[in-house]
């Protein structure tokens, strides 16, 4: 279970969706239909996003074994040790 991913989330969430949302007020499109899918889009790539900064933090921490779990599944198990 990743649970550095699972606290990562709403940071990612908020950076990605607050980009995309300037980005798409900056290019000029005022609608709520813009605004709403800059939002869906920062909500889908929350996760994964947040995942990948969780496995580059570990793999860079030298005292962290991030070899020891060969696989991880989508869902995380809570009582499977810190992948």
């Amino acid at each position: 279970m990743d649970r550095l991913s699972l606290i990562l989330t709403v940071p990612a969430g908020a950076v990605i969706t607050g980009g995309l949302t300037v980005l798409m007020l900056s290019l000029g499109f005022y609608s709520w239909i813009a605004i709403g899918s800059a939002a869906i889009i920062g909500i889908v790539a929350a996760w994964p996003v947040a995942y990948r900064i969780s496995r580059r933090i570990k793999e860079a921490d030298p005292m962290w074994d991030h070899s020891r779990i060969s696989r991880v599944g989508p869902l995380p198990n809570p009582a499977a040790p810190e992948v």
